[in-house]
Parts: C-alpha cells; structure tokens; sequence
C-alpha cells in the first residue's frame, strides 16, 4: 500500500561543514511521483539519499512515513527500493537471480521468490530473458532488470536516481514513456531525481526545483512552466525570454512569441517589438529564430515546421516584429500575470 512522505525542517551538513541541503519542509501523497530536478551540486540527490535513509538529516530534521518516524531507520528496514544509474547489478548473476536477490536476503521461500521474479520479468517486458547472463544485455535491458528488482520486494516507496543518464537520447526516451506507464499502472509512491527537464515534464505529478541547496519552486509540470517563480526556474525549465521593462522583469516562451512580416497588422492589444533576426536554426519538428531586438536583448521564437517556409534560412538579417499578448507573459518572482 502506497505511502505519504514528509521531510520535517531537512537539511545536510557534512563533515567537512559543507551545507549540501538547507532546511526543507516537503510533502509527497501517498502514490504520487515526484520528480527533484535541478542542475549538479543542488541538493538533489542528498535529498533523495535522507529519503532513502542512507544519510541522516541535521539534528532536528525528520522523516515521516505516513505517520511513522523512520528517521533512525536504515534503508533496509524502510521499504524502499532504488534504482540507480549505474543500475548497480551483479555481473556474476542472471537476470532472474538479480531480480530476486532481494526476496532471497529477506528469506522468501523459493517457490513465492520464483513467481515473484517470473512476475517482475513479465512487469518489464524482460520474461524470456531470466536466464540470460548480466553482461549480455544492452542498456535498456539492464536498467529494467534494475527497475524489476526494486519493485520485487514490494516496496512501500520507489526512489530513481537519475536511471536513465547513461542511456542514449531515444531509448531515453522510450523508457521515459515505459516508466510512466508502469508508475501509473502500480500506484506506487515515487521520487525521482533528475537534470532532464524533459524527463520531469514527462513523468512528474508534481516538480520539486532546486538550486543551492533550496527549493525553488515546487507545482505541477505545468505550473512550474507557465508560471515559473524565479528568473533561474524559467531559465532551467525550457527556452525562456527574460525581459525588462519599465523595472519589471517578466518571461515569455519562445512558442508564445508571434514573428509578424512586414505590413501584417498585429492583433489589438498585442505588444510588438521590433529587431532584424539572427540565427535560424532547424531542429526537427520545429525552426528556431534568434532575434535581436532593437530594444538590445536577444529574444527566441520558436515554429511548428508544419507552418514555418523550407527556406526560413533566408530571413537571417531580415527585419522582423515578434508580438506576444499580456496572457502569455509572466512577472518574475510573483508567479503573476504580467504585462510589458
């Protein structure tokens, strides 16, 4: 059964006075994926390790499962399961043996360790290779033997450490999508750390941002991209276009952004800002501009290339206006709808 976590006042001071984690309140339902994003050296992964409980919080700093305090606990005796992402597997094991290793440390009799196994296998698409040798397997494969064994022993929460960095971009991707599914289909309490944005988009009911050691903001993947709280979360979440105008800072994605050509008339109530086009960079499903306004920043537009020309190379050092209405700017540090 899917359990409620609440660090209560956790931080991270190590020997050496190093502050790797301020004091942080943080609840997470039961059943619910989290995703901890932020860049190296934010806290991420402390964080995730006092979950797990192989750091301690500063005196005063509690863990809570549900209502129990697991503080003093050991990560063996709190039910968690972890992947990693070096997936940590035994070369020396088969695939099958790898799975149940942990039910064999807890002394599962072997007929329940061995449908349990069969189980896992069939859970992530890996059934007909339990008695394949570790060293044998791609990538991919390893890091689902990795995910198998962390859910056999039925663990009360499921704790990523960033499994899939190692991976190449597509089958990123595709386990991004296969690991959604499974998370969805078990109902498990989750927590997931990663530098992705795109793997947090993809796989957060909600988005803990960090930077230094602090929260930044935490929402819904939708929330945090919209209605980013800081200068830093709009920078790390996407392509942003900061702007300042008259003493207000406020942020506008690229897609929001309007490229108009001459003599198109602007919708009413759109601001425009007039600047010559850059850059045109083709990536795929979408053509990006860089744009240097007259105003003397550099704005990015970004088009759907089902609508933007084949030729758009040839607008670089063409004059262009970029518009965008109030509803798609926010003001900074305010979570507030702006305007310029």
């Amino acid at each position: 059964m899917a359990v409620a976590i609440h660090l209560e006042n956790c931080g991270k001071t190590f020997p050496d006075g190093t502050r790797a984690l301020e004091p942080i309140d943080v609840r997470i339902a039961a059943g619910e994926t989290i995703v901890v994003l932020g860049p190296s050296g934010c806290g991420k992964t402390t964080l995730l390790r006092i979950i797990a409980g192989l750091e301690s919080p500063d005196a005063g700093g509690r863990v809570l499962f549900d209502t129990e305090d697991v503080t003093p606990e050991p990560i063996e005796q709190r039910g968690v399961g972890m992947v990693f992402q070096s997936y940590a597997l035994f070369p020396n094991m088969s695939v099958a043996e790898n799975v149940g290793y942990g039910l064999r440390v807890r002394k599962w009799p072997r007929e329940e360790r061995e449908q349990r196994v069969t189980e896992m296998l069939g859970l992530v698409d890996l059934a007909k290779l339990g008695a394949r040798r570790v060293d044998q397997l791609s990538g991919g494969q390893k890091q689902r033997v990795a995910l198998a064994r962390a859910l056999a022993i039925r663990p009360r929460v499921l704790l990523l450490d960033e499994p899939l960095t190692a991976l190449d971009a597509k089958l990123r991707e595709q386990l991004r999508v296969e690991i959604d599914r499974l998370l969805s289909h078990l109902g498990i309490t989750s927590i997931y750390v990663t530098h992705d944005q795109s793997e947090a988009m993809a796989l957060g009911d909600r988005i803990i941002v960090m930077e230094k050691g602090r929260i930044a903001q935490t929402g819904t993947p939708q929330e945090i991209y919209h209605h980013p709280a800081t200068a830093f979360v709009a920078d790390f979440i996407g392509i942003s276009n900061i702007l300042l105008r008259d003493g207000v800072r406020f942020v506008v994605r690229p897609e929001k952004i309007r490229m108009l050509a001459e003599g198109v008339p602007a919708d009413v109530g759109m601001t425009v800002e007039p600047g010559h086009v850059e850059q045109v960079i083709y990536a795929g499903m979408t053509t990006r501009y860089i744009v240097h306004l007259d105003h003397g920043e550099q704005l990015v537009a970004v088009r759907q290339n089902m609508d933007a020309p084949a030729d758009a190379q040839k607008f670089e050092g063409q004059p262009v206006r970029l518009a965008w209405t109030a509803d798609h700017t926010y003001v900074l540090d305010k979570g507030e709808v702006g305007s310029r």
